[in-house]
This record gives C-alpha cells, sequence and structure tokens, in this order.
C-alpha cells in the first residue's frame, strides 16, 4: 500500500480540510476513535475555515476527489435516508453541476474526433456547456438541417483518473480480504474489479451510443420510456451527438404538482419499466440518479420517462433473473422459508446450512419493513442486520448482483422523494408472477421449442452426411480399439514369457552358484560356467 501514500495523503488532507468526520455519528469502538484521532491529528482540521461548516462542503471534497468520489455522492443523493436535506441538496448537484471543463478545451476535442470545423458540423454550437457531470459535459447545438442535439463530451483525463483510483480501491479490498477471511464471501477484490470497468465502460461514448440505440429499440412508441435518437454519423469514443430532450429531472417534484401530474401514476410507471428492463429485456439502466431519469411532461395527463446516459447497463444469466424474480415474489408473498429455499437453490447457502434458522433471521431484519410505506423504512439498518447475518452464516453474495442492487438504491431512492407511500410489493406481485409463468410455464416450454425448430429444420439436409461421419467415426473408432486390444493382448504374452525366461534364469543362475560354492574342483567351474550362461542368456533374450 505504500505505493498509493501520495494519493491516501491527498484524501486524507480534502477530508481533514472539510472535517468531514463530523458528519457521521460517533464512532463505536476503540480502534474507530483512534482512526478519528488520527484523522484530527492533520493541520488542515485545525486550519479549517468557514466552508468546513457549511452543507457544500461533502460536495466540494468530492469534487476535488475526483469521478470515483462524485459517483457516490450521486448514488448518496437519492438516499434522503442517510444525510440532512441540505446536504442532499448540494449532492444533488453533482448529476449534473459539477465544474465544466474550459469551452475551448472541448471545441478542440469535438474538431478532433469529427475531423472536420464546427462550422462544417453543426449549424450551431453553443459553447456555454448544458451540464456538466463526472464523466463529461453536454453543450447544446443545431444540426446543418435545423435538428436540434446534445453534443456530450468525455473529460480530458478522465479515464487515468478512474484507474489511478481503483488500484488503490482494488489493492485496499486485497488487503481486506487477506487479513480479514470472513470477508472473502462478500469477494470485494473481484467487485472492486468489476467496478473499475464499469466505470471504464462510462469513458467509451461509442458503447454508450449503442446502449441507447437498443434501449430505444426495446421501447419502440412506448407510453412509458422515451430514449433519445443518437446521430451515430457524430460519434466516437470522446464524442456522442443524440436528439435533445425536454422535461424535468425525477426528482422535481413541485414541478409535478404544479403541472397537476399524479405522482403515485407516475412512481408505479417508473417501476414497471424498471421490471420491464429487468425482466422482459434482462437489459436495465444502471445508473438511474436525476440527473439520468427525465419526466416528459409536455402533456401532464400521460407523462412519460425519459432514460438519458445510457453508459452503465446491467444484464443477468436466465437461471439469475428467475433467482431474482422468486426472490421478490416470496419477499411480496412474506414467504420467507421460501427465500432461504431460493437462496439455497441458487448456491448462495454454505453446505450444511440451517434454514430454518435463516429464515426465522430474515423475518426479524426484514418482516415489519414490508408492512410500512417506503418513507418510514430505515433501510441503513436493515442492510447492515442482513450483511452481518451474510457474514455470521457465511452466506455468498453472487458479485454478478452487486449493479443490480446498487440500481435497486438508486430506484428506491427515486421512489421514495417521488411518491413515499408508494406500495412497491404489491405493484410487483403480478409482474414478477407474470413473468414466472412465461418463463417456467407449458406455454414457455412450447415457445423455446418452437424457436429452435427453425434451426432444427436448417441441419436437416446436411444430417446424412452427419449420420455417414458418426458412422465412420464409430468404425474408425471400433478399429482403433480393436488394435489396442490385440496390443494389450500381445504385451501380456510377452510379460508371461519374460516372467517364464526370467524363472529359468533365476533357476539356473541360483543351482550354478550353489555348485559353485558347495562343490570343489570340476564341479565348482561347472557351477559358475551354469551360472554365468543363465546370466548371459537372460540379458540376450531382454
Amino acid at each position: 500500500m505504500l505505493q498509493h501514500l501520495p494519493r491516501l495523503l491527498v484524501i486524507w488532507g480534502v477530508i481533514a480540510r472539510y472535517r468531514l468526520d463530523t458528519l457521521l455519528p460517533p464512532p463505536p469502538g476503540a480502534k474507530a476513535r483512534l482512526l478519528l484521532v488520527l484523522l484530527r491529528l492533520h493541520p488542515l482540521w485545525w486550519l479549517a475555515g468557514r466552508r468546513a461548516r457549511t452543507p457544500e462542503r461533502l460536495r466540494l471534497a468530492f469534487e476535488e476527489l475526483g469521478p470515483l468520489f462524485i459517483k457516490l455522492g450521486q448514488l448518496l443523493a437519492t438516499r434522503r435516508d442517510l444525510l440532512p436535506d441540505a446536504v442532499l441538496d448540494e449532492l444533488a448537484r453533482l448529476q449534473d453541476q459539477v465544474p465544466p471543463f474550459p469551452s475551448r478545451q472541448a471545441v478542440s476535442i469535438v474538431e478532433q474526433e469529427l475531423k472536420a470545423p464546427l462550422a462544417q458540423k453543426f449549424a450551431r454550437f453553443d459553447e456555454q456547456p448544458l451540464a456538466a457531470a463526472s464523466i463529461a459535459q453536454v453543450h447544446s447545438a443545431a444540426l446543418p438541417d435545423g435538428r436540434e442535439v446534445v453534443v456530450k463530451i468525455l473529460r480530458p483525463g478522465v479515464e487515468a483518473e478512474i484507474r489511478r483510483d481503483m488500484v488503490l480501491v482494488r489493492d485496499f479490498t486485497l488487503w481486506l480480504e487477506e487479513r480479514f477471511p470472513g470477508l472473502q464471501q462478500f469477494h470485494p477484490h473481484r467487485i472492486a474489479r468489476d467496478y473499475e470497468q464499469t466505470l471504464l465502460d462510462e469513458t467509451d461514448l461509442l458503447r454508450e451510443a449503442a446502449n441507447a440505440r437498443r434501449m430505444r429499440a426495446n421501447f419502440p412508441n412506448s407510453p412509458l420510456l422515451y430514449v433519445p435518437e443518437v446521430h451515430g454519423d457524430y460519434c466516437t469514443p470522446r464524442v456522442m451527438v443524440s436528439e435533445r430532450i425536454y422535461g424535468s429531472p425525477i426528482d422535481q417534484v413541485a414541478t409535478f404538482d404544479r403541472l397537476g401530474i399524479d405522482r403515485k401514476a407516475l412512481s408505479e410507471m417508473g417501476l414497471t419499466i424498471f421490471f420491464t428492463q429487468l425482466l422482459t429485456h434482462n437489459f436495465f439502466h444502471a445508473d438511474m440518479h436525476p440527473g439520468n431519469v427525465f419526466v416528459e411532461t409536455a402533456n401532464p395527463q400521460a407523462p412519460r420517462y425519459i432514460a438519458l446516459d445510457i453508459a452503465i447497463v446491467g444484464q443477468l444469466s436466465r437461471e439469475d433473473q428467475l433467482t431474482v424474480a422468486r426472490l421478490v415474489l416470496a419477499l411480496t408473498q412474506r414467504d420467507f422459508m421460501e427465500i432461504i429455499r431460493v437462496a439455497h437453490r441458487a448456491g448462495w447457502l454454505p453446505p450444511g446450512a440451517n434454514l430454518g434458522q435463516l429464515a426465522d433471521e430474515v423475518q426479524r431484519i426484514a418482516g415489519r419493513a414490508l408492512d410500512k410505506p417506503i418513507d418510514q423504512v430505515e433501510f441503513g439498518p436493515i442492510m447492515v442486520a442482513l450483511l452481518d447475518m451474510a457474514r455470521t452464516h457465511h452466506l455468498e453474495i453472487p458479485v454478478q448482483l452487486v449493479l443490480l442492487i446498487k440500481t435497486l438504491i438508486h430506484v428506491e431512492g427515486l421512489g421514495r422523494s417521488l411518491y413515499p407511500a408508494l406500495d412497491i410489493w404489491s405493484l410487483a406481485r403480478p409482474i414478477v408472477t407474470r413473468w414466472i409463468k412465461d418463463q417456467v410455464g407449458p406455454a414457455a416450454l412450447a415457445k423455446r421449442l418452437s424457436e429452435q425448430v427453425p434451426a432444427m429444420l436448417a441441419g436437416v439436409p446436411d444430417m446424412p452426411d452427419l449420420v455417414l461421419d458418426a458412422l465412420t467415426q464409430m468404425r474408425n473408432s471400433g478399429q482403433w480399439q480393436d488394435r489396442q486390444l490385440r496390443e494389450l493382448s500381445q504385451l501380456r504374452q510377452e510379460i508371461r514369457a519374460g516372467r517364464r525366461r526370467d524363472l529359468l534364469a533365476g533357476a539356473g543362475l541360483a543351482g550354478g552358484i550353489a555348485l559353485a560354492l558347495a562343490g570343489s574342483g570340476v564341479l565348482a567351474t561347472a557351477g559358475a560356467l551354469l551360472a554365468l550362461g543363465a546370466f548371459a542368456w537372460r540379458l540376450a533374450a531382454g
């Protein structure tokens, strides 16, 4: 970890300058209190000025520390149950109001990537950024045919910043696994590696453009979700041009109330979109903070969602989809034993685990939360208790579900702010039930067979050749086996003959030695010759 000392000193200094430790509750335990004392030994903690006492301090600290910490701030901004409102309002600015890089630099990048002056590619290009976030910033513009667009430009050096901090995170998680074996079941090091790749994928705007086109194709003419059109001829790894949209961020509750938009219906629509992406399409937006989710408000009686910045997406295997769906269904039915059975079938539980005890613990931890609206549920203590249960019972947490869990945290946080009394369990039950039935029922089996019929029919003309090849292989295999049997039989015969020769030679050698030792004169000489002849005969016979 010594190679990370310069970066750790920077992080220590930023935490001390803004006195971020004072945002946390008093730490329990002697080790935690010692860490707090060490933090406050930094001279900047004692020299901290007015900014260390304002709600903006956490946002300013994250901005100084770079993209990885800005991402953390975006996630925290959706959790109104964790921090004071004034602090969370400041963190919300990290979604699209991060300090931009210079416009002159943005213009240079666009011209370099598109290999032409701006005037040849755009009828208008607004140098003042429309929005700026951790990975890129956005400028409004117009194409030569007059269509309004937005130009997304990757921040210079952002990939190197992500790699620098993720190396630190990876080494730290590896250090934790080596010193605390109980953490290995949560795979922190592998999660860090996977998340690093997820963030690096976000720095490739060609990948984001492909994601946007795919999601747009998944919701054609949908009354639920609109995905802006991407202009592929204007896209490169560092620049992406797409249709400009007009709407309000999902957290603009006052705007929805002023326009008379039904927030309950809007929140239910959002949950339907999420489950549609997760189950029907198996392709879900995994970065759903308010800066990336807007609402089209032109028709307040029929609003629809708008998905932006589809850089981070998630997919699950069919087995994981079924596992998640069955867990959600069991949860909505308050069937805690079924929850444990599903986890057991998925291989999450160690051999010999007490299923009944685990079911009782899950009911104790999560049962009461299911009967409350989400604005009355304290998810922080529930998550801590569930993780502690997983550690105690050595439960295996699948790495591929971490991105889904992060997305669920976003979705739940958005629902909490949009319509706090939303009954997500009642809404989820029919959606998940219908999907499971479609996947495992007789109709699903018939559908899968029908999908395979064209491929099977396409192979019919080749069937005679395939049968002939198979028979030839069987014949050749039989001939090979016969040859092997003959060779084994010959080897056995040679072994038996060798044993007879050994027996005869041994007898002659022993008899000759006996005569040579017992006799004298001619008899001794004859014995010696007999022993020597037996030995020579065995050597010659091989």
